[in-house]
């Protein structure tokens, strides 16, 4: 299975390999060996799309060797599926998101299996493909926000909470698995619990996680600005379980450009989140994601958003080009900012970040952190390992050279010794 987007659309892929599993079939790393090859999809933006499009085209060069079917699932096919199937004729079945209750019903009606099972995507007998000590928690899907420039809500629908006690139930079975490192997701976590209860619940939860014998880190993405609450960042505050890091995306700062996004936020009230986290929690981590060239962003408003990145000092920021959605009532605003300005606004941000990004981690030169083993260099030399202040495969590394007695997965003490780039170089201090 090859898997495409967001940590959401990773835990269906987990939940697939689940079913494939629990029907006795054989999961392999290698595409030369595999008779089914299943592909899940991200549709976002553009450039996820090709790249979706890219590898099933490569992984149909297969079907000329050992793959007898291949298949498409996931976000894109929900989104373009007639189409696809008219442009991929090397794909033998798409399935879309509406479809994976029947997921099992299509597969076994493929390979011609006689089946009476009705498998359904099941977050109890998902496979964890995130090592064996971490693993996402999907608490909610789809989203009703309903920015203008985001597809999500056609494609996964509005935003349904799973009932509090399946997550807890869940998050048991993870622990008494190994998990060490729970990470909260879903498009909007703040809103978890809303449509169920009537009320974010999201603190709830985190502090009902918290209770769970077994996990050591506990973290949540996704947390929108006009959610976070006193009561949110009390309960992070006050656990020693939750990582002080918070990951807002915010998209833009300045109002006009925010009210054409369909934000529920403002920029006073995004720089009042911001400054009352740090006052809370001075070690917090902040990372954030924007949009520049959104349709109509001026230079002046742009000019805002880069003062504000400037006066906020983010530890972590990511920058994406607005990228044209079909059917977004974005994708219909007249004033579409060229791409090379989309480029040049873009560098700026970034270029403004290298630096902040730079003092911050000098910073912490001296210090001394507790960390996760996420893997070895190549060579073998150099430990990988993340501090509460990284997530996995988002965030920088610590580089530290290893003695031969660490394992992945394990925790360690290190010293920060100095800085390379986005990562930190450490030593030992235990094992």
């Amino acid at each position: 299975m090859y898997h495409f987007g967001c940590s959401k659309n990773l835990v269906d892929t987990e939940m697939c390999i689940g079913i494939f599993k629990k029907e006795k079939f054989e999961i392999v790393n290698n595409p030369e060996e595999a008779e089914i090859i299943v592909v899940n999809t991200c549709g976002f933006i553009e450039s996820a799309k090709e790249e979706a499009i890219n590898c099933i085209l490569e992984m149909a060069e297969y079907k000329n060797e050992n793959c007898k079917y291949l298949v498409a699932m996931g976000c894109l096919v929900q989104r373009y599926k007639k189409d696809l199937e008219k442009a991929l004729p090397e794909v033998d079945l798409f399935i879309s998101i509406d479809e994976y209750d029947e997921f099992w019903e299509k597969i076994a009606k493929l390979i011609n299996k006689e089946t009476k099972s009705k498998n359904t995507l099941d977050y109890l007998d998902r496979v964890i493909s995130t090592g064996n000590t971490t693993a996402y928690l999907k608490i909610g899907e789809g989203c009703s926000n309903n920015c203008t420039y985001c597809a999500i809500p056609y494609i996964r629908g509005p935003y349904i909470s799973r009932k509090m006690e399946d997550i807890l139930e869940e998050a048991e079975k993870l622990a008494k698995s190994g998990i060490k490192e729970l990470i909260v997701i879903a498009q909007d976590t703040t809103k978890y619990g809303i449509d169920l209860y009537g009320k974010s619940c999201l603190a709830q939860l985190l502090d009902k996680l918290c209770k769970i014998d077994g996990f050591k880190w506990i973290r949540f993405l996704y947390a929108y600005p006009e959610s976070i609450t006193d009561e949110l960042i009390q309960v992070v505050k006050n656990n020693e379980k939750i990582c002080n890091y918070f990951d807002i995306p915010l998209q833009h700062f300045s109002d006009k450009v925010l009210k054409r996004m369909n934000r529920k936020s403002d920029g006073k009230s995004i720089r009042n989140t911001i400054q009352k986290i740090r006052k809370e929690i001075p070690d917090a981590i902040l990372r954030t994601s924007l949009i520049v060239g959104f349709p109509g962003e001026t230079e002046e408003e742009f000019f805002e958003l880069y003062e504000f990145v400037n006066e906020a000092k983010f530890e972590k920021l990511g920058v994406f080009k607005y990228s044209k959605e079909d059917g977004t009532p974005a994708s219909r605003i007249k004033e579409q900012v060229h791409y090379k300005t989309k480029q040049s606004r873009l560098d700026k941000i970034m270029s403004l970040e290298q630096q902040i990004s730079r003092i911050k981690l000098e910073e912490k030169i001296g210090n001394v952190y507790e960390a996760i083993v996420d893997g070895f260099s190549e060579d073998n030399k150099f430990i990988c390992a993340r501090s509460y202040m990284d997530i996995p495969n988002e965030d920088g590394t610590i580089f530290i050279k290893s003695n031969g007695k660490i394992k992945s997965g394990d925790f360690i003490k290190c010293k920060i010794t100095a800085v390379k780039n986005y990562d930190l170089i450490g030593e030992l201090l235990e094992k």
